[in-house]
């Protein structure tokens, strides 16, 4: 029998390490599965399940040095405390990204299987993110773009005004009626927009009340077969699947499944007014921070730079919620909508410099 080496001092921290990521892990998804039903709950077990394979893996491979377990890592105490308050969707968006990243696969004591899995589970946390970030899409999206808009239109508009020397009572005026004009307009457009949407799937989408016509169509003589034909089927699996409705029809059934298809698409959309409103109050409280220091009573370069510093923070807060909802790095999202919203202020700013000594 061969007897394995002993490890070395590098490899047992990182395994008390590895180890110590697996058990917080396996109580992240626990956690998260404390607040969910169904299907979703026994999903998030199975993972939980999985994680304590990994974790027996390593306290085979510690032995004795399996007593002394460090402290998790950041991102996993950071992913324990989101699951336990909120058990929202950011967990699983930060989740799917930790096992994205997992150093398994360039590993040699991890076993293959263990780094086939963890992909795996990436896939699994993307599953779930992904209905999470379906029924936040209509009214989370109005909000966090509209506060991004707000940040960076009004800070453009205050530095233009700023640059082109009118005093500060004149640059929070403008600010203000920016705020309120482009808070409205967005509201507007929004509610638009989605009751637009809405109504273009409504004209798409089958009718829910048109399984209550089956039972009163003659079986050997009825056009049920063209309604499948008309949504892509050819002929003869339009002909067997029509054949097939007839035949299992439960009206209880049908409507369950028509109101479930309806709610669906409700929570894809989100609400027209929800939009509406969530739109307007993030543009508003977006555009009111560059206008901060003039209600303040600030007024030239001062006024300008600590405008631009507390947006310049906003949007990095924006930029990250952002980066950590599409699964993306949330400090690469951080960066780009900080350059974004500063290029467009710099712009007005050269813009405002250039007017302002021409009329002078």
């Amino acid at each position: 029998m061969t007897v394995a080496p002993e490890p070395n001092p590098a490899e047992i921290r990182r395994w008390r390490r590895y180890l110590a990521d697996e058990r917080a892990e396996a109580a992240v998804y626990r956690d998260l599965a404390a607040r969910r039903t169904g299907e979703e709950r026994a999903i998030l077990l199975a993972l939980a399940e999985a994680e304590s394979r990994h974790e027996q893996h390593w306290v085979t491979l510690l032995g004795p040095h399996a007593d002394r377990v460090p402290a998790v890592s950041l991102r996993t105490r950071v992913l324990g405390f989101f699951a336990r308050r909120f058990g929202s969707v950011f967990v699983l968006a930060l989740a799917q990204r930790a096992e994205s990243r997992s150093p398994y696969a360039d590993d040699a004591h991890a076993t293959a299987a263990m780094a086939a899995d963890e992909r795996i589970h990436g896939e699994v946390v993307r599953g779930l993110a992904a209905r999470g970030r379906q029924r936040l899409s209509g009214t989370f999206r109005a909000a966090v773009f509209g506060a991004n808009d707000g940040l960076v239109s009004n800070l453009a508009l205050v530095m233009g005004i700023g640059a082109a020397g009118l005093g500060p009572g004149a640059v929070l005026l403008t600010g203000l009626a920016g705020l309120l004009a482009g808070a409205l307009s967005m509201g507007a457009g929004e509610y638009v927009s989605v009751r637009s949407q809405r109504e273009l799937l409504d004209a798409s989408t089958p009718d829910p009340e048109a399984h209550t016509a089956l039972p009163h169509l003659d079986v050997d003589a009825n056009e049920l077969a063209l309604v499948y034909r008309a949504r892509g089927m050819d002929e003869v699996a339009a002909v067997e699947h029509a054949r097939g409705i007839l035949a299992d029809y439960d009206p209880v059934a049908a409507a369950a499944r028509a109101a479930e298809a309806e709610a669906e698409q409700h929570e894809a959309i989100g609400s027209a007014w929800g939009a509406a409103l969530s739109s307007f109050a993030f543009f508003a409280s977006g555009a009111i921070i560059p206008v901060v220091p003039y209600l303040l009573g600030l007024e030239g370069l001062v006024a300008v730079v600590i405008s631009a510093v507390l947006v310049g923070i906003a949007l990095l807060v924006t930029g990250a919620i952002v980066g950590v909802l599409s699964g993306a790095s949330p400090v690469k999202r951080a960066l780009r909508q900080l350059a974004i919203g500063y290029g467009a202020a710099a712009a007005t700013y050269l813009l405002g410099l250039a007017f302002g000594t021409t009329i002078a």
